[in-house]
């Protein structure tokens, strides 16, 4: 594979069947990394690859210097392909995030105010500010923020300052979900019933979800990404999501209007890439299955969809592009539908911006759609006819979070990362991040670490590359999702494709718990655990290859050991011969082998045959350790069987009573608090509400009580943990 997205090869043949001779261009990923991240090994640099495209034709001349109003991995991913086409960036940043890698990157940055993002990200006078400063000529806003509000493009186009995306018109048109649904009609787009206007009040939208029948869906007539969006079931679920969808939808875009659609249970989430340009051209990109969400937020994306036909994706592409043509559509865009279990398909929205998931198009496409955008909004013509854009190969993304995925799916993280290694080495992998070992994640900004993709020929070499990418990641500091993806990308419904928009929750319905170990891969656990522990223990012996006083002695022919896991405890024998370990695990006999390097963040061990990457995460003096193990982390007991006796002797910690309290389960601030000293309240009841990266979320009471005391108010910011009210 001459690069990750190999898909580019199909686009220059068939460039050169319709009449074109584009040139594939392949630049290694060394080539885009500040000297700021060059802490990352060589080896790394050399072997990765990053988006293969058409060259950049020296004659063709766009823009001199550009600015991103972003921040993070698509700041990172924008600075990567202007530098490739000869482009000077201008990087703008809140405070906290002066040392951020996009602001290493860039070749000029802007500090646009403190860390709330409406005073520095959505600070349109500031932003502008830094404009007229550095005088760049352009600005592309990456996606979230300001990418799809008119009024910054108005204020820039007074300015004559050039607007990477479409222009006013359209942004205006299919930025308002009540506006572009009116629109798609006229269009002919196919379309989900529901009431096309703006729901003025709580009480009006118990009146309409009635009159469209439940379930209904409430979202945000601006924006995206999940934010503003509540599916309701009944009455009260109606006002609930009213109540926050506003807050939510005025809190991320500074508009609180919100529309009513009937909910269509179990569909798929397709959307359709578009790119068009200001002569009237206009290409689909095939498709992007977005179907693994998390509250309406995306987890997991591929390209192509499992489910569609030739015939049936052409329907949408042509339905997408007729969209786009009707609003005089200029750029790249993504057209959403909602695909039910026979194929029938209903537009959701139109994103006028760069989608998070755009990578997994570039891959089967061969296409760098941030060098379209910067090419169209210039005002040149596409260079691709439909019948150019190929599928070639399959690509698979998976969003890293800073997320404890036990809490809901996924509520946030914040912390500094300790250590940080991306996969980058292996063949077919992707990053697109914008952190490094020191970054923070806080509780001001999304916490996405990073996009994590994977490209094969074909979906079983994709899936078994992003295995093995979840595997090598290494991330220590902040809780993370590698656990739910990996188990994702392996559950058996998703690797026959048979998903839809709920899939985690009908796979997990008592919520994620983690991988859940066979007789076999447990026996493999233990012996892995085992042979580190004596790993450690040899070690321990030694002092710069000299013999320290023996606290153990110095030859063991082998060790007896106690090991617990959750409920069980698991007698071993260990001994080795150099590297290789023998263990016996109640009476069965696994041979591991490894290099056994404890300094290093991955361990490549074989037991029997089958190789295995694990993390060993921490390891305490009582005796346990944290093992990263098929994705999920483990917690192992290991003691010699003397201690382990000893120990039985040891009085056990009493849990905590938390029938009574109400602790924070995620870092935030509070938005309301409902209660006070003194009151009644039932089980369930909502007792504050907490918003973390943009999302509301109700604390309700565990039980039925009367308020001691309430601990936080609004305006309030809390960590995990966190008391916030007592109940007597």
């Amino acid at each position: 594979m001459a690069g990750l997205c190999a898909g580019a090869g199909a686009l220059v043949a068939a460039g050169r069947r319709s009449g074109q001779s584009p040139q594939l261009f392949v630049r290694s990923a060394a080539l885009w990394t500040p000297k700021s991240v060059l802490h990352q090994s060589r080896h790394r640099l050399r072997t990765s690859h990053s988006l293969s495209s058409v060259r950049n034709d020296l004659n063709e001349k766009t823009f001199d210097k550009l600015l991103i109003a972003n921040r993070g991995e698509i700041a990172c991913r924008v600075i990567k392909t202007c530098k490739k086409m000869g482009i000077k960036t201008v990087a703008i940043h809140s405070d906290v995030d002066a040392s951020s890698v996009h602001v290493k990157m860039a070749d000029e940055a802007v500090c646009v105010g403190p860390a709330p993002t409406s005073k520095s990200y959505l600070n349109m006078d500031a932003i502008m500010e830094a404009i007229k400063k550095t005088r760049a000529q352009a600005v592309h806003p990456g996606y979230g923020f300001l990418s799809e509000n008119k009024e910054f493009a108005k204020l820039l186009a007074a300015e004559g300052v050039t607007f990477i995306g479409p222009d006013t018109h359209a942004i205006q048109a299919m930025g308002d979900k009540i506006e572009s649904k009116l629109l798609a009609k006229k269009a002919k787009v196919n379309t989900i019933p529901g009431f096309d206007g703006v729901v003025k009040d709580a009480d009006e939208a118990v009146r309409i979800a009635r009159e469209i029948g439940y379930p209904v869906m409430i979202k945000a007539s601006a924006g995206g990404g999940g934010k503003g969006m509540r599916i309701a079931w009944d009455d009260e679920e109606t006002r609930d999501g009213f109540r926050f969808s506003s807050q939510e939808a005025a809190s991320s875009f500074g508009d609180d209007r919100l529309l009513i659609e009937k909910f269509i249970d179990n569909p798929r989430h397709i959307e359709i890439q578009v790119l068009a340009d200001k002569h009237g051209n206009a290409l689909w990109l095939n498709e992007r299955e977005c179907s693994i969400q998390r509250r309406n937020q995306k987890v997991v994306e591929e390209a192509p969809s499992t489910f569609l036909d030739s015939e049936t994706r052409r329907a949408m592409g042509e339905q997408a592009v007729a969209l786009a043509r009707a609003v005089k559509y200029s750029s790249a865009g993504t057209v959403e539908f909602l695909v039910d279990s026979r194929k029938n398909f209903y537009f959701l929205e139109m994103n006028t911006r760069l989608q998070v998931e755009h990578p997994v198009t570039e891959c089967i496409t061969g296409l760098d759609l941030v060098q379209e955008m910067i090419r169209v909004a210039k005002g040149y013509p596409l260079r691709h006819k439909q019948a150019d854009i190929p599928i070639n190969g399959w690509a698979i993304e998976c969003r890293v979070y800073a997320e404890d995925p036990y809490k809901s799916f996924g509520l946030p993280s914040i912390g500094k990362l300790s250590q940080y290694e991306e996969p980058v080495y292996l063949p077919g992998v992707r990053v697109d991040s914008g952190i490094q070992p020191g970054s923070e994640i806080s509780i001001y900004y999304d916490p996405m670490i990073s996009k994590l993709i994977s490209y094969g020929s074909n979906r079983t070499e994709a899936l078994e590359r992003m295995e093995a990418a979840l595997d090598n990641y290494v991330i220590r500091g902040v809780s993370h999702n590698i656990a739910l993806l990996r188990e994702v990308v392996n559950h058996k419904r998703f690797v026959e494709g048979d998903i839809n928009t709920k899939f985690l929750s009908d796979v997990y319905p008592d919520g994620f718990k983690g991988h859940k170990l066979t007789k076999t891969e447990k026996q493999q656990l233990i012996a892995i655990a085992s042979s580190l522990y004596v790993s450690y223990q040899l070690r321990a012996q030694r002092f710069e290859e000299n013999s320290r006083v023996p606290i153990l002695k110095p030859k063991i022919a082998h060790w007896d050991l106690s090991i617990k896991m959750g409920d069980e405890i698991h007698s071993v024998i260990a001994s080795n011969n150099g590297s290789k370990f023998c263990v016996e695990v109640d009476g069965s006999k696994l041979n591991v082998t490894s290099e056994w390097n404890l300094a290093s963040p991955l361990l490549s061990v074989n037991i029997d045959g089958t190789q295995r990457i694990v993390q060993c995460l921490s390891r305490e003096a009582g005796g346990q350790m944290s093992i990263q193990f098929l994705g999920t982390v483990y917690k192992v007991y290991i003691l010699t069987q003397l201690a382990a006796k000893l120990n039985t002797f040891m009085l056990e910690k009493v849990a905590e009573d938390t029938s009574s309290i109400l602790r924070s389960p995620m870092p935030g601030v509070v938005v309301a608090v409902s209660v006070k000293p003194g009151d009644m309240v039932s089980e369930g009841q909502e007792i504050c509400v907490i918003e973390a990266m943009k999302m509301q979320n109700s604390m309700g009471a565990g039980k039925t009580g009367k308020v001691k005391s309430v601990h936080c108010k609004a305006g309030d910011t809390v960590g995990e943990g966190d008391l916030l009210v007592e109940l007597e």
